[in-house]
């Protein structure tokens, strides 16, 4: 299968801006178990404690890893060690492992089959285990291991007599929505809700995890001519609310709640962020939003109420995908970056940026990417804002081919060596 972006999946990605599809898509381990500013060296914060340098690992249709489907445990484990190394060569601090990319387990989960981006089969077990194996791996590199889930995600297909006989979604046949080709969860029932949940904290228990990391997928991104059928749990579940929307969004903020209650509960040094579409709502729709004209918006479109979970503090850290360039007019990075910093200020949450890397020297991309010194910008730029504590890059693959040196430009800019490469694990103990 072809590379796939980080958004691959969503149909009409390309037009996620409205009418800009011009600018781009957007075995060791045990079982169980224009002119440049001066630069200055982004290692340290000025409260001493490390910024966040994260990279996303994506196992959804081999985008990063395996390379492919079926490969032996050996090989399997090889090509994850080879990440690691990369990333720790990049000077990087953290890897976001997709570890549950498509309501399945990379690791012996009791909830949930094993995925078959390992084996090619749904259900088979690997002979390993990638998730107690990468943290244990990670961690002797000096990396922060965060366990990057997708909540509702069945399928990327919409069939559901490929899933195992086993799959929750087919035993529960109640709980599947089929929408744009594929199978979702339903967010909108409680036994869902409850399920995902109880799928996440099982790897919190088992596994010296650094983070639980959410994605941009809640509900589906929106499909031209199709809606999302939850007739039956509306009926059920929204009398209260005055609107479809409201009470879908009441949905998710009931997921990102709860979740981020009971991980504290299980381990009170794990983190909870998750990594949003980079822009809320556009300030035509509501004043307090950002100045873009996105032809999608979290708020009304993925009943993703992003800027509440910060404002509220239900998270430890958001990751908003700014998967634009400087000067970008409809999604300017120069835009959205201070208008996170006013969402985060004073909040308590860490803000750290998703990264395009995917896009440098990517083929079809505005001139902006053809330039291995538009990420480093990105960079440089961010340091005027004293909330931005990190950045993200998609994805493994594109950190270690590096077809242009955008990555090797931001580490040779931004990254200089130090004496004590560790991250700050449990620094959120420490946060004010």
């Amino acid at each position: 299968m072809g590379r796939i972006t980080r958004r691959g999946f969503v149909a009409g990605t390309a037009a996620a801006l409205g009418g800009l599809a011009a600018a781009g898509p957007a075995l060791a381990a045990g079982r169980g178990g224009p002119q440049q500013k001066p630069l200055r060296a982004t290692a340290e914060r000025r409260d001493g404690a490390r910024d966040f340098r994260g990279v996303w690992l994506a196992t959804v249709a081999n985008r990063d890893w395996p390379s492919r489907p079926g490969l032996t445990a050996e090989a399997q484990r090889a090509e994850l060690l080879t990440l690691l190394d990369q990333a720790q060569e990049r000077r990087l601090n953290a890897v976001l492992l997709q570890v549950r990319p498509t309501a399945d387990a990379l690791w012996p989960s009791p909830y949930e089959p094993w995925s078959a981006w390992l084996t090619g089969v749904q259900g088979q077990d690997p002979g390993w285990d990638p998730l107690g194996t990468a943290v244990q791996e990670a961690h002797q590199r000096g990396l922060e291991l965060h366990a990057w889930f997708n909540p509702y995600r069945i399928a990327t297909h919409d069939d559901p007599s490929r899933l195992v006989p086993t799959h929750p979604a087919r035993v529960h046949p109640d709980w599947v929505v089929s929408y744009g080709g594929r199978l979702h969860y339903n967010p909108g029932l409680p036994e869902v809700r409850s399920f995902v949940q109880d799928a996440v904290l099982d790897a919190v228990r088992r596994y010296d995890v650094d983070g639980v990391h959410f994605d941009d997928y809640f509900y589906p991104y929106p499909v031209a001519g199709q809606r999302f059928d939850d007739d039956a749990a509306y009926a059920r579940y929204g009398a209260d609310f005055p609107d479809r929307a409201a009470w879908r969004r009441d949905n998710i903020d009931l997921l990102v709640r709860e979740t981020g209650a009971r991980i504290k509960e299980a381990n009170g040094r794990v983190r909870f962020g998750i990594s949003p579409f980079g822009v809320w709502r556009n300030r035509a729709t509501d004043q307090r939003g950002s100045a873009t004209t996105a032809g999608i918006e979290a708020y009304d479109d993925l009943h993703a109420d992003t800027r509440t979970w910060v404002r509220e503090g239900w998270i430890d850290y958001i990751c908003p995908q700014l998967y634009w360039n400087i000067g970008f007019a409809p999604a300017d990075y120069a835009v959205l970056v201070p208008w996170w910093d006013e969402v985060a200020r004073g909040t308590g949450v860490d803000l750290y940026l998703g990264e395009a890397l995917y896009k440098a020297g990517a083929s079809g991309q505005p001139a902006a990417w053809q330039d291995p010194a538009e990420l480093s910008r990105h960079l440089t730029l961010a340091q005027d804002y004293g909330t931005v504590r990190g950045h993200c890059f998609f994805a493994a693959q594109d950190v270690a081919e590096d077809p242009i040196g955008a990555m090797a430009r931001v580490v040779a800019d931004h990254y200089p060596p130090s004496p004590s490469p560790s991250p700050s694990r449990g620094r959120d103990l420490d946060r004010p």
